[in-house]
């Protein structure tokens, strides 16, 4: 029996339909909120507050920046398995851009749920 060798990550489709799904969720979600925003919002702050103080707007906003983060996620971690040999300094920045992702959705949370 031939063992077939093992080279890479093995992300492979899961990685590629996972970028896809999160794409998809951000465009319902800009054209979501463009038809929301220009047919509600008068510039005030009032109004955005209100736009924003429903429930499923502050989901589907928290939805999109997740989305959006895992998207990225996805992208850079392949761009630095590809371009970045030394591997210290490729967990390096790994660990560094996965601190930053998970902080920024801490605050997109604190952002949203505070209004």
């Amino acid at each position: 029996m031939v063992k077939p060798i093992i080279v890479g990550a093995h992300y492979g489709f899961r990685d590629w339909l996972a970028q896809r799904i999160t794409a998809v969720v951000m465009a319902v979600y800009s054209i979501l909120f463009a038809v929301s925003a220009l047919a509600t919002l008068d510039g005030t702050y009032e109004s955005w507050r209100g736009l924003f103080s429903g429930g499923f707007m502050k989901f589907a906003t928290f939805l999109f920046f997740m989305s959006l983060f895992y998207h990225a996620w996805i992208g850079v971690r392949d761009i630095f398995m590809d371009y970045i040999k030394p591997t210290g300094l490729r967990l390096t920045l790994h660990s560094v851009v996965a601190l930053l992702l998970i902080g920024y959705a801490g605050w997109a949370a604190q952002i949203l749920w505070r209004l």
